[in-house]
C-alpha cells in the first residue's frame, strides 16, 4: 500500500479508537477521604490538562508562523502547493526536530525501519503532520488535504525522544532540553522574514545571519525585545535551551531571573511563540534596556480572545510534576561520586548557593557576573541584571552545547575549573574529576 494511503488508513483507525470510560467512585466513601480524593483527582487533572497544553496547544500561534512568515509553505514545498523544494523528515531530523513514535502506526514504524517510507520526499513531512506525529509543531490542514498553516507548541524547544525507534524517532521525553534544535535555522526557512527585519528595524540579510549564528540547542529570547543579535567579542547572544524538570521549589526562572515558572510561561506563550493571550509586564517600558519592546508596547499586550491566560495553571502543574531523570545505571563511579558529593558539601563549596534538594538558594537566587567570574552581558539583558543559580538535577541530560548560558564552558570539567580558580579552592584534579561524577549523579 502507498504511504499516502496508509497513514490515511492509520488516520481513519485512530479517530474511531474508543476511549475507556472513567472509573466508577464509591458512594460509601467517608467525608475526609472523599475530600482528599477530590482533591487529589482535581491535581491530577490539573496535571494532565497542562500536559496536553504543554504538548499540543499552540495559543493560536499559526497565526504568526503560518499567516505571517508561511513557515508551512517552506514546509510543504513546491510539489505541494508550498513554495522551494520543501522540508523532508531526514532534513527535519538533521534540523533537530524529532517524532514521537507513539503517535506512528505499526505500519508506519515497520516501513521506517525497512526503508519503504521515504524519508526524503516532503510529503512524508506532511503525513507525520497529520498524525500529529513530529513534537512541538502542528499543521494545520484545509479540506483538501493541504497544509496552509503550521504553529508551534511548548515542547519543541523542551522535550525530545530517546530514540527506541531510530535517531530522533522515539518515546516523548517531556521537560528534557532539546539540544539537537537549530531552532534558528528551522525560523529560517520562513519565505516572509520581513516583518521581524522591519521590528528589529534592519533587512532580511541580516535578520538570516544573526539567525544562523545561533546554532543547535540555542535561542535568544531577548532579540526582540533589546534587538542585540551578538555579543560584544561577535559571538551569538543566544542562550542555551533549559531543561523544564526539576523546577519544584525553585524561584526564578530562566538564566537570569525574570521570573516564576507561570510569568515565563505566559512571556513564551505571547512575546516568543506569538500566540494570542494577555500579558503584563512594565519592566519592558524601559526604553534604554528593551527599545524594541517599548516601542512596540509588548509590556502591555491584551486579546480579545485569550488562549493562554486559562492554560498557565495546568502548564505550572504539570512542569511541576516533571522530576529530573536519574543518570543511567552503571554510567557513573560510585566511589568517585561519593568523594564528589563530600567535597560539593565541603571544601568546594558548591552546597552554600546550590542548597540541596532543590540545587539553588531558597528564596532569592540571583547573584552578579562577577560574583561568579564573568561578564553581565546577558543579566543586563534582563530586568534583574543577574543570574540565576541554576538547579543542577539532571545534569546528565543537557551536556550537549556546554554548560553556563551561552555554553561557554564545553564540558562540566571546564566549569569545576573554572570555580576552582575564581574561589581559590584548591582543589586537585582528581578532585575536580570526583566532582564532575557527583555534578553528573545529581
Amino acid at each position: 500500500m502507498p504511504l499516502a494511503a496508509s497513514l490515511a488508513s492509520a488516520l481513519v483507525a485512530m479517530a474511531l479508537t474508543a476511549v475507556a470510560g472513567a472509573p466508577q467512585v464509591s458512594a460509601r466513601t467517608g467525608g475526609s477521604a472523599a475530600g482528599q480524593d477530590q482533591g487529589n483527582s482535581a491535581s491530577a487533572r490539573l496535571i494532565s490538562q497542562g500536559k496536553q497544553t504543554f504538548r499540543f496547544d499552540t495559543f493560536g500561534d499559526q497565526a504568526f508562523w503560518g499567516g505571517t512568515l508561511h513557515l508551512d509553505q517552506a514546509i510543504a514545498g513546491a510539489k505541494n502547493g508550498g513554495v522551494g523544494p520543501g522540508l523532508s523528515p531526514k532534513a527535519a531530523l538533521a534540523a533537530g526536530l524529532k517524532v514521537d513514535v507513539d503517535a506512528l502506526p505499526p505500519s508506519v514504524q515497520q516501513g521506517i525501519l525497512n526503508g519503504t517510507v521515504n524519508l526524503d520526499d516532503p510529503a512524508t513531512t506532511l503525513a507525520l503532520l497529520k498524525l500529529n506525529a513530529v513534537v512541538g509543531v502542528k499543521g494545520f490542514f484545509d479540506s483538501s488535504g493541504n497544509l496552509n498553516s503550521v504553529g508551534i507548541e511548548c515542547a519543541l524547544c523542551h522535550s525530545t525522544v530517546d530514540n527506541s525507534l531510530a535517531p530522533g524517532i522515539g518515546h516523548r521525553l517531556d521537560g528534557w532540553a532539546n539540544r539537537d534544535l537549530n531552532v534558528g535555522a528551522i525560523i529560517g526557512l520562513a519565505p516572509n522574514l520581513q516583518p521581524i527585519a522591519t521590528l528589529l528595524h534592519t533587512d532580511v540579510a541580516t535578520v538570516h545571519k544573526v539567525l544562523n549564528a545561533w546554532g543547535p540547542g540555542k535561542f535568544d529570547a531577548e532579540l526582540l525585545l533589546d534587538g542585540k543579535g551578538f555579543q560584544p567579542d561577535g559571538t551569538s547572544a543566544a542562550t542555551l535551551i533549559p531543561p523544564a524538570f526539576g523546577l519544584a521549589g525553585v524561584n526564578l526562572h530562566t538564566w537570569t531571573g525574570w521570573g516564576s515558572i507561570p510569568y515565563w510561561n505566559a512571556f513564551v506563550a505571547i512575546l516568543e511563540m506569538h500566540g494570542q493571550g494577555t500579558f503584563f509586564d512594565p519592566r519592558l517600558d524601559n526604553a534604554a534596556q528593551f527599545p524594541i519592546a517599548a516601542a512596540n508596547g509588548f509590556g502591555h499586550v491584551r486579546a480579545k480572545n485569550d488562549l493562554v491566560t486559562p492554560a498557565l495553571p495546568g502548564l505550572q502543574a504539570y512542569e511541576l510534576s516533571l522530576r529530573a531523570p536519574a543518570p543511567p545505571a552503571g554510567s557513573l563511579d560510585p566511589a568517585a561520586t561519593a568523594r564528589g558529593k563530600a567535597l560539593f558539601d565541603g571544601q568546594a563549596e558548591c552546597s552554600t548557593c546550590h542548597v540541596p534538594p532543590i540545587f539553588t538558594e531558597p528564596g532569592e537566587n540571583l547573584h552578579p557576573g562577577s560574583a561568579i567570574g564573568i561578564d553581565n552581558f546577558e543579566a543586563d539583558r534582563s530586568p534583574t541584571h543577574m543570574y540565576r543559580t541554576t538547579p543542577l538535577a539532571g545534569l546528565w541530560t543537557h551536556q550537549k552545547g556546554g554548560f553556563y548560558h551561552d555554553g561557554r564552558f564545553p564540558t562540566l570539567l571546564a566549569v569545576v575549573k573554572h570555580y576552582n580558580e575564581v574561589f581559590h579552592l584548591g582543589l586537585t584534579a582528581a578532585q575536580e574529576n570526583d566532582l564532575v561524577q557527583y555534578l553528573l549523579s545529581i
